[in-house]
């Protein structure tokens, strides 16, 4: 049998961390297919470029040298021989963004933004392949984007299951087909539309990959090696005193996911659920410690509370100029809207005359959208503010959240409380 390993960018930070990576694959004698993030905090720094390409800012030119003295630093520290094929394979690597900044941006933001911030998972595994074959890993790096298939929604890109899976199956599969150990690297988060343009699977969409790659191949098990020592019930950096859960089920996971847990990419767990695929959260820290196991067990579902932070958040009113109620047709409307920006509603609220979400502020697409709304309607909206979601709730965990806090909106279900909120 086949497992999946995935990486994120914290696990393949710095020279150290690669390593690291190493140490725990030798760990296991399975066939692996490792998926593996860009490293650190490169997603970012490349959408700082695209950002800056597409805004005709020149210092695009200043941020893609920063990522590149990044990846070279971590290349001088695992290769003592300079000369080694790696250095002038990442260099080539960074001439696919120099092409794409040399001309004036012609296509759309999500196009340009795809095209050079999907150059980060390249370059990680590039490095990440090479290492592990000049300290005997021997291991096979393979490019994703002749595996997944999509549609060309850039930044939010649809799997096409069926040429996907019959991809797999001719490329990947007889890879696994041999005696030996197989170690296979590949990407996460990215694709490959019909027109040949890469496309990406959205943000955090790693963990995406490694569910789509173990659906395909009926992988033995997933593990998402993260710098946590398993799924916690909040975030550290937002909540003192979290907790790990040690074994919940997959339609809890996808709830917690669903609402924002940092943890585990919203779309991972239904390709692993449909074929019962067990998925373990594990630190790479302690590699040895059991982790999380999310699975079709449901018992402990409900053991502890689960906290999940937005921040950054906008709370939009839409109302109509007339005052007369939001119906149905209104609503349909609206949701067009939305849906045509490729924004993701976060919370919702009607009453007769306004309809009200809660949505992640993003510089390109806010301002859109109010325009198009301004159309139609009265909008109003605040920005900075927090929306926090519990699952299993009670009165004691809502003071703990909403202290020295203004509660905005407050929705409650039998088993989850969600609060927008401002300070």
């Amino acid at each position: 049998m086949t497992k999946v390993y995935k990486f994120g960018g914290a696990s393949v930070k710095d020279a150290n961390a690669v390593k690291n990576v190493g140490d725990i694959i030798q760990l296991t004698n399975d066939n692996l297919l490792v998926v593996i993030s860009a490293m650190g905090k490169t997603t970012n720094a490349l959408e700082k470029v695209a950002e800056a390409y597409f805004n005709r800012d020149k210092k695009c030119v200043v941020y893609l040298e920063e990522v590149k003295k990044y990846h070279f630093d971590i290349l001088n520290d695992l290769f003592e021989n300079k000369k080694h094929p790696i250095f002038n394979e990442i260099h080539n690597t960074f001439i696919e963004i120099e092409w794409e900044i040399e001309t004036e941006p012609t296509r759309e933001y999500d196009y340009v933004y795809d095209q050079i911030v999907a150059v980060g998972e390249l370059l990680s595994t590039k490095i990440v392949s090479s290492y592990l074959n000049e300290v005997s890993i021997k291991n096979e790096w393979i490019d994703v984007r002749t595996i997944i298939q999509t549609d060309n929604t850039y930044r939010n890109a649809k799997i096409n299951w069926t040429l996907t899976e019959q991809l797999t199956q001719k490329i990947i599969q007889p890879l696994f087909n041999k005696k030996e150990q197989t170690i296979l690297i590949t990407q996460g988060f990215i694709g490959s539309s019909s027109e040949l343009f890469t496309t990406t699977l959205g943000r955090e969409g790693s963990d995406f990959t490694a569910g789509i790659m173990a659906y395909c191949i009926n992988a033995e098990s997933v593990t998402i090696w993260k710098d946590v020592p398993g799924m916690l019930n909040a975030d550290p950096k937002w909540f003192d005193d979290t907790k790990k859960i040690d074994n919940i089920s997959y339609h809890e996971a996808v709830e917690l996911a669903y609402y924002g847990a940092s943890v585990i990419h919203p779309k991972t767990i239904k390709p692993l659920h449909n074929k019962n695929i067990p998925l373990y959260i594990k630190s790479f820290v302690s590699p040895h410690e059991e982790g999380t196991l999310i699975n079709n067990n449901t018992i402990k579902d409900e053991a502890i509370p689960s906290f999940i932070f937005k921040m950054n958040q906008a709370l939009i009113s839409i109302a109509a100029i007339d005052y007369s109620f939001i119906v149905e047709d209104n609503l349909s409307q609206i949701f067009g809207v939305f849906a045509n920006l490729g924004i993701t509603i976060n919370l919702m609220q009607n009453s007769a005359i306004s309809f009200s979400v809660c949505i992640d502020f993003d510089n390109q697409k806010f301002p859109k959208l109010i325009e198009e709304l301004r159309k139609d309607y009265k909008v109003l909206y605040n920005e900075n503010l927090e929306l926090v979601t519990i699952r299993h709730y009670d009165q004691q965990t809502i003071d703990r959240v909403t202290l020295h806090k203004k509660i905005i909106v407050e929705q409650k279900s039998r088993n989850t409380a969600r609060l927008v909120m401002k300070n």
